[in-house]
């Protein structure tokens, strides 16, 4: 009775045994699936690291069955094994490998032209591929996210290092969305690949919020090829350029047009600016007093003499007059703007910003006349010390200077020398608003304006009734904006026409010749803003690739992430 006792107490201790390995191997099993869920389709032998990495070794089942990539046919008749190592994701910061032994098996089905093929297993083997479909879409999004060099140092870090070419590869490798027709409401603008050089057109779903094609170029044709290649579209919202509006009108003649009203308001600015600098001798400024012992001035000419001379004087104000010559005579002879920037070597913009000029006095009045230096701080100091009695330039250059002026006394010479050409001497006081200050308060709500703006705005709105004429138009065409009323435009236009506003007129013309998109777009509520949220993002991503990647590679960046 004792002896079998002792044996079922010793068969009892190893059958608890037995069962809490089974039960141990069974948590291990339930691990492995939870960290390794595509390796539960192999039979795991061995897990061991090797170098720093995670090495498993594993092989197929030999009862599964797989089909002939060709024919479909399942088989299990095996013809030879071979080992496999294929990279996955990393586990605890290390990396992983799996060293697979996968058949190769006979296809047995009569007529397929394969002998034998290759066992893939789901989920962790591809066909030539060296690591499991997990990290490569983890790789896919590091390189959709930050590209090349970033996106690799990133890899090293993920326990996956990978060079800046393989990911790019791997970008490119993802198929990009193609749409089968025109979402119902399209945006469309353009984006600089190399800014005045190249650009391209990239395409909106302002529904969805999610940018669907991008186009290599800005050309009309290019933009109304894509819209019948891609009909549905029933309104199509852009900026006021004649491409796209041809493009839309070939491509899509049913579509309604509308003319963004960001874009509306911003070329108003613009011209309510040009307008401003026209009136810039209306802007009030400091009173003037005479300089002792000089010649006597007409009152009314005290203002606009100073101006004058000053501006006369001006080291920029020679070359701003020849250069607008020059680009005018080359314009003239029939060179284009960007033959002439390059005569000139000067920017193509600035070329265009000579050649829209009225005259070259507009751009001394818009440039530089008002421009701030490191002189205005002390310039009310200087006019009070000339108007108490004569004072050398040496002499108020070492007065400035002991007020803390860090300019050169060049600066000074030639600030005062201007002023001793006119005779007259501006009265300490605040310096005469720009005429870009002025335009900023004409756009501005009265209400959002600060006391001494609208105190400053009225002053030269009471001594210039141009300006006032043109603030009233501008706050007319801000609440057809605002409200909707594209009903009113006809009106307005007609109110614009009757003033004596060359600038204004200017862009009553503009609006004249695109009036159905303007009119849509100060009626309907569709506008361009998710489009240049996007031409952002393209900004972006072109600059975090240094502009050392192709079309087609920005292109799956901005369609796939």
């Amino acid at each position: 009775m004792t002896v079998n006792l002792v044996w079922f107490w010793h068969e009892f201790r190893e059958w608890c045994r037995i069962v809490a390995a089974v039960a141990s191997l069974r948590q291990c099993e339930d691990l492995l699936r939870v960290v390794f869920p595509h390796l539960d389709r192999v039979l795991v032998e061995r897990v061991r690291r090797v170098g720093g990495t995670v090495r498993v070794s594993a092989r197929t089942r030999p009862d599964s069955a797989f089909p002939c990539p060709d024919c479909g046919a399942l088989s299990r008749r095996a013809h030879s094994r071979y080992l496999r190592l294929i990279a996955d994701t990393a586990v605890g910061g290390q990396p992983v490998a799996i060293e697979v032994s996968v058949r190769r098996l006979f296809c047995d089905e009569a007529g397929c032209p394969r002998c034998t093929f290759s066992e893939q297993v789901n989920g962790m083997t591809t066909r030539y591929g060296r690591r499991t479909p997990a990290l490569v879409t983890m790789l896919q999004a590091v390189g959709l996210a930050l590209a090349g060099r970033a996106g690799s140092r990133l890899t090293a870090v993920l326990g996956a290092t990978v060079s800046r070419t393989t990911l790019l590869r791997l970008v490119m490798l993802l198929a990009a969305p193609t749409p089968a027709g025109a979402p119902n409401v399209l945006g469309v603008d353009d984006f600089a690949l190399r800014k005045r050089e190249v650009y391209g057109t990239v395409l909106v779903d302002c529904g969805s919020r999610r940018p669907i094609d991008l186009l290599p170029d800005r050309q009309s044709s290019t933009f109304a090829g894509w819209l019948r290649e891609h009909p549905g579209a029933q309104v199509i919202c852009r900026d006021r350029a004649g491409a796209y509006a041809e493009g839309a009108r070939t491509g899509a003649p049913e579509a309604v047009q509308v003319a963004d009203r960001w874009h509306l308001w911003h070329n108003l600015g613009e011209h309510v600016e040009k307008e401003v600098a026209r009136h810039r001798l209306c802007l009030p400024g400091p009173g003037a007093q005479h300089v002792p012992d000089d010649r006597q001035r007409p009152s009314g000419e005290v203002g606009k003499a100073a101006a004058d001379a000053h501006a006369a004087s001006h080291v920029l104000s020679g070359r701003t007059h020849e250069r607008y010559r020059r680009v005018h005579e080359l314009l003239g002879q029939g060179a284009s703007m960007q033959a002439a920037a390059r005569e000139l070597g000067l920017a193509y913009n600035t070329v265009r910003k000579y050649a829209r000029a009225d005259s070259a006095d507009t751009l001394t009045a818009t440039s530089w006349a008002h421009r701030r230096t490191i002189l205005d701080a002390y310039k009310p100091y200087m006019h009070q010390r000339l108007s108490e009695g004569p004072a050398s330039t040496a002499e108020l250059h070492r007065q400035i200077t002991a007020r803390g002026y860090r300019g050169s006394y060049g600066t000074v010479l030639v600030y005062l020398r201007a002023l001793r050409a006119t005779g007259i001497v501006p009265s300490p006081g605040p310096a005469p608003p720009t005429a870009r200050q002025v335009a900023g308060w004409i756009m501005s709500d009265p209400d959002t304006l600060g006391e001494d703006e609208r105190a400053r705005l009225k002053a030269v709105l009471a001594n210039c009734p141009e300006l006032e004429s043109t603030t009233a138009h501008v706050r007319g065409f801000a609440a057809m904006l605002t409200e909707l009323h594209g009903d009113r435009l006809r009106d307005w236009l007609g109110k614009v026409y009757i003033d004596t506003l060359p600038n204004l007129h200017s862009f009553a013309n503009g609006i004249d010749r695109d009036r159905d998109a303007v009119i849509a777009g100060l009626t309907l509520p569709y506008s361009s803003g998710v489009v240049e949220g996007h031409i952002n993002r393209i900004k972006m991503i072109k600059r975090q690739m240094f502009g050392r990647a192709g079309f087609q590679l920005l292109r799956q960046r901005v369609l796939l992430s």
